[in-house]
């Protein structure tokens, strides 16, 4: 009788132990890159009003530099875009209208040292691990922080930083796209009543909250996506109120290298195979570049004429060639006018590139990136026809992070 009440306890026991157990730490290699593609889908209130919806991505590329005894340092460029939808208005794709770089330094528990001046990541020390090993369910908190762009809206010059407390959940293996991976939740609420800080106006309340769930690739040692749901609301010094409320998802992209010289000479054998002319091929720091000279639109407007419509079928058969990568449209325009209107027009115009790309299947919208450089980057002089020829032109760059 002893030994059943024995072995029935002793059972009782396995079925209560936990199920799975995972110590979270980074791994972090020299050399390492890796691409971050997230999209935030959100509506933006102005005074409880419905201003807008946005859809903003962002592409995040990431090459680990350097690696010591305690930490790994990151360079990273950030690029945003938004497509917004106004009331009673409209808006066509994909704005890319920032840049961002940052450095930082990332132990193996997740917590980050970086310089002030960065404005990226915005989330930052989270995630972030104890230096144990964690059953399912097992939970833990660590403090973390936002650092905000309000240069534009607000007029505030740095950084702006909002503290936090996130709270984690170990949750088992959860599947994410087919496989399953190590999962934990992330929780935070924010109350604070900053003080003032130079600015047009700034925040005098700001309330928020952050639900995640994380899903952790052991192998590589980073997270492999996340889903968020989020809202966040700030009570302004000059009596309007914003609120932000929507979610978020992101996932990792491998990146590979990509080999520039091959990739050159296959693409310069297509122009001249598929006979696309006023096309020069060169590779650039970003990849490698497919310069359209002398592109054709109706006058000082961002319609193509129907000729170009054949270019862009030959280039885009080219670029179909490369599905992995993503690529940049960048709009040039010769030396006349205003400098906004010059801008303006050079914007245009790369939009109507990427959105014939995007509608004849060659890539997604978040995959494709725009940039209008007015007359700023000339390639020629603009004193003869010829030359402003050259300048007026659009640069197709199959990117290669």
């Amino acid at each position: 009788m002893k030994l059943n009440i024995f072995v029935f306890f002793f059972i009782f026991s396995i079925f209560l132990l936990p199920v799975s157990a995972e110590r979270f730490v980074y791994k972090q290699a020299p050399g390492a890159k890796y691409r971050i593609l997230s999209t935030i889908h959100e509506d933006v209130y102005i005074d409880r009003q419905l201003s807008h919806t946005s859809e903003i991505v962002n592409r995040i590329a990431i090459e680990i530099t350097e690696v010591n005894d305690k930490t790994a340092v990151n360079k990273a460029i950030f690029q945003t875009g938004e497509k917004a939808v106004f009331v009673g208005a409209g808006r066509g794709g994909f704005q890319w209208d920032k840049d961002y770089e940052s450095v930082f330094e990332q132990d193996k528990f997740g917590y980050m040292t970086i310089d002030k001046r960065y404005f990226m990541p915005v989330v930052r020390d989270v995630p972030v691990f104890p230096d144990r090993e964690l059953q399912e369910g097992d939970i833990w908190s660590a403090a973390g922080h936002e650092m905000h762009d309000f240069r534009t809206g607000f007029g505030i010059e740095e950084p702006y930083r909002i503290p936090f407390t996130a709270n984690y959940t170990f949750l088992g293996e959860k599947e994410w796209k087919g496989n399953r991976y190590p999962a934990f939740s992330v929780s935070y609420r924010i109350f604070a009543e900053p003080s003032a800080v130079p600015g047009n106006v700034y925040p005098i309340c700001i309330t928020g909250a952050s639900d995640q769930i994380v899903y952790w690739d052991a192998e590589s040692g980073r997270p492999e996506a996340y889903t968020e749901n989020f809202r966040l609301i700030f009570e302004l010094s000059d009596g309007r109120v914003f609120e932000y409320r929507g979610t978020a998802e992101a996932e990792v992209l491998e990146s590979e290298s990509m080999n520039k010289q091959d990739v050159l000479e296959q693409i310069n054998r297509d122009i001249e195979d598929l006979g696309i002319k006023d096309t020069y091929v060169k590779v650039v720091d970003e990849g490698i570049s497919i310069s359209l000279e002398n592109i054709q639109f109706k006058p000082d407007s961002a319609e193509l004429l129907p000729a170009e419509r054949e270019k862009l079928d030959k280039i885009s058969a080219i670029l179909k060639k490369f599905q992995d990568r993503d690529i940049l449209v960048e709009g040039h325009t010769a030396y006349s006018g205003s400098e906004a209107s010059m801008m303006q027009l050079s914007e245009e115009r790369a939009g109507a590139v990427a959105d014939y790309l995007i509608e004849h299947d060659v890539r997604t919208p978040e995959r494709v990136v725009t940039r209008g450089y007015g007359g700023t980057k000339p390639i020629a002089d603009n004193n003869t026809e010829s030359s402003r020829i050259k300048n007026r032109r659009v640069e197709i760059t199959i990117l290669e992070n």
